[in-house]
């Protein structure tokens, strides 16, 4: 993970902790929303995933106003609570686009465009941060 890690720094320009809990976010995300082969599979591909996933994406769920709001729309949160998260974090919208696609594109280069198109197919919503 340190290699994806000091990517998203170079080319999000965060701060290495930043980078850290963001990628782990993030992956906790795909851990409870993907299909689980697909993320098992991922998983086994990036050695230390599982790991920062559980480190850093057991929040999943968006707190405050605008975590409340879609509670009572009755939305899980979905990607709307993994962007408050990060938003959470000090990151701008815009970083947050560039930090899902270097994830993503990481992935890809470790899984394949197949497992990669699945995972993003399957979540309502990501497609359009990745």
């Amino acid at each position: 993970m340190e290699e994806l890690i000091n990517r998203v720094v170079q080319n999000v320009g965060l701060d290495p902790a930043i980078a850290e809990k963001a990628v782990g976010l993030i992956l906790g995300f795909l851990q409870k929303n993907a299909p689980e082969g697909e993320v098992s599979t991922m998983f086994q591909n990036l050695p230390g995933a599982a790991e920062l996933a559980a480190a850093h994406g057991a929040g999943e769920g968006g707190g405050g106003l605008m975590g409340g709001l879609m509670n009572m729309m009755g939305a899980g949160g979905g990607v709307m609570a993994l962007g408050q998260q990060l938003m959470s974090e000090g990151i701008g919208m815009g970083q947050i686009q560039s930090l899902s696609k270097e994830v993503f594109a990481y992935a890809q280069e470790k899984v394949g465009e197949d497992t990669m198109g699945a995972i993003v197919g399957a979540i309502p919503g990501l497609s359009q941060f990745v």
